[in-house]
């Protein structure tokens, strides 16, 4: 299926968020995980998100709309971060936070790990919230290229037993385009189960 792929809004406020009633599928993970690099090989273009080469660059929640399928990819911003104030992580969480509460349709939630480190706190701190509040989880290996099979597949493993019930993680590269079309696949699929 060719799919298209446009920002429709950017968010920075929790007084900002109107969100739209078609599905929706959040993309989340660590500051330097790759957010950006994976929406722009998704939308086969290298200009859609803007990708910087210091992490934290993201403060804002983008939404881009998918079409013909209708749902959109929810990029929310990067967490981990450490040289941004804590002033200024906290007033990310408490939007993030104020997105996941409001996000009616929300389908479920793309957690972005990257591939070549073993589960770090923060990583597995989301996913055991995401668990407890029901939600299903997507994980997506990024920079896959990066790793000998081995290992993808070693990861694969890891979140697969932490997380329990999942669908198998994406092995996923924005440079090489390495499982893009079944990240899409991932992603339509997500779409067909509204969680409640």
């Amino acid at each position: 299926m060719n799919r298209v792929v446009r920002l429709t809004s950017t968010i920075y406020t929790p007084d900002q968020l109107s969100l739209p009633d078609a599905p929706q599928i959040a993309l989340a993970g660590r500051s330097n995980v790759g957010k950006s690099s994976l929406i722009n090989a998704l939308a086969g273009t290298k200009k859609l998100a803007k990708v910087s080469g210091t992490p934290g660059k993201t403060r804002s929640i983008n939404l881009y709309h998918v079409s013909p399928a209708g749902y959109y990819l929810v990029d929310l911003p990067g967490y981990g971060y450490a040289r941004c104030s804590k002033q200024e992580r906290q007033s990310w969480a408490s939007l993030i936070d104020a997105y996941i509460s409001k996000a009616t349709a929300l389908c479920a939630v793309a957690m972005l790990i990257d591939c070549r480190h073993s589960p770090q706190l923060l990583d597995l701190e989301l996913g055991s919230y995401l668990r407890q509040i029901g939600m299903p989880i997507l994980v997506v290996l990024t920079k896959a290229d990066q790793c000998k099979q081995a290992e993808r597949a070693k990861r694969q493993r890891e979140w697969t037993e932490i997380l329990g019930d999942i669908q198998r993680p994406v092995p996923f590269s924005a440079r090489t385009s390495q499982g893009r079309e079944e990240l899409w696949q991932a992603l339509d699929a997500a779409v067909g189960s509204v969680p409640g």
